[in-house]
């Protein structure tokens, strides 16, 4: 355990840790094949306050650092990386609830969503793009106290295990990009709202879905910041999710790895065990050094949010190094498993899928450097 925890995030991973190996990693597989997470299970990690620890304790979390969301996100994410995204979702959802809500809405939903009782979603891609953020075209017309919600949401992460979702929809004119878009936190049962789910290659699990509004009505109380303020300040969250997620990928690769040293160990091969050859160990070994230079990057990124400094360069680091750190490492072990590995029966290539989604889903590489290059060159020059 990291040195530099507190007595209380020593008690928190401890607790993560050995909920996450006793009941959640043993049906990791089945969990792919029932194709949704439990909602028994989402209750119970609730209970055990792992969700979105950092809201304050006044809507039931824990008004724990944002480290300690990294922390439970890597413990569960080693034992199932789909189950981890509960508590990633619970926090940017809840961040965003917490800072931009009304009272009376955030004091409906965030303990419920902290208890395990609801499930919270976040709708910002569309058909025509996802990158494209600020060109988004689902429409939230005014209509006396009320908003009508119409398009369609695309690639929605658990849109039809939620409760509720956050909107991003446009409420002024396509040209104003960033400055005519809304947020909105919509249930997912009013009338008008619809899920379609895809057929995909990994995260079966949680899953992912087109939303579809047919003139939805959502209160304007619902809206979430001021009407065309929502983009510019909910986006901010963004930062907190991208480090959460390396953490979560981190932990995959980790299991994948614990799980091929001790293979190597027993493996007999030349007269003696794989552990014995370097062109075994050494991959292996380049694999923890990566993990471990990733893990200490998202870290890091943490604490910079905990101490109020900027870090969405940092964050946008994590969100694409620590995807393709995990997706090379679990390959190796995959690969370092041999005929064994390439079968179903075991995890690896399950992980592997699973973490090749997340080098795509909440934003690309390609999408994360170019936020890193225009954060640096607008900073000042280093001594």
């Amino acid at each position: 355990m990291e040195p530099w925890l507190s007595e209380d995030q020593r008690a928190v991973v401890a607790l993560a840790r050995r909920f996450a190996r006793e009941k959640i990693a043993p049906t990791y597989q089945a969990r792919e094949k029932d194709g949704r997470i439990e909602r028994a299970l989402v209750r119970e990690i609730g209970e055990l306050g792992l969700i979105a620890p950092e809201l304050p304790e006044a809507y039931g979390g824990l008004g724990q650092p944002g480290v300690t969301s990294g922390l439970i996100a890597e413990a569960i994410g080693y034992a199932d990386i789909n189950v981890a995204y509960l508590q990633i979702l619970g926090s940017l959802t809840g961040k965003i609830i917490a800072e931009h809500a009304a009272p009376e809405l955030a004091g409906h939903w965030l303990p419920r969503l902290v208890s395990g009782r609801a499930v919270i979603a976040i709708a910002l891609t569309e058909p025509r793009g996802g990158s494209d953020a600020a060109s988004l075209m689902l429409s939230a017309r005014r209509d006396g106290e009320r908003y009508i919600l119409s398009g369609e949401k695309s690639s929605i992460s658990m849109a039809d295990q939620a409760d509720a979702v956050v909107l991003f929809a446009r409420t002024g004119r396509l040209e104003d990009g960033a400055r005519g878009v809304s947020a909105f936190l919509v249930p997912m049962d009013t009338p008008g709202v619809g899920t379609a789910r895809y057929t995909d290659l990994g995260s079966k699990a949680i899953g992912r879905s087109s939303i579809f509004f047919d003139d939805a009505a959502v209160p304007a109380a619902n809206r979430l910041a001021a009407e065309g303020a929502g983009f510019v300040q909910v986006m901010q969250g963004f930062d907190f999710s991208r480090a959460l997620i390396g953490l979560q990928v981190l932990g995959s690769a980790q299991a994948s790895l614990d799980e091929s040293w001790a293979y190597i160990q027993e493996r007999q091969a030349f007269g003696g065990p794989l552990a014995r050859h370097q062109g075994v160990t050494f991959p292996l070994a380049e694999a923890e050094t990566q993990v471990a230079a990733a893990r200490a990057l998202c870290y890091h990124t943490l604490r910079l949010k905990d101490a109020g400094h900027p870090h969405t360069a940092e964050a946008a680091m994590c969100k694409w190094l620590a995807p393709k750190t995990a997706v090379d490492a679990i390959h190796q072990c995959l690969l370092t498993h041999g005929h064994y590995g390439w079968s179903m029966d075991l995890p690896h290539q399950q992980r592997l899928r699973d973490v090749m989604g997340l080098e795509i889903g909440d934003g690309t590489a390609q999408i994360m450097k170019l936020i890193i290059a225009r954060e640096r060159l607008k900073a000042p020059a280093r001594p």
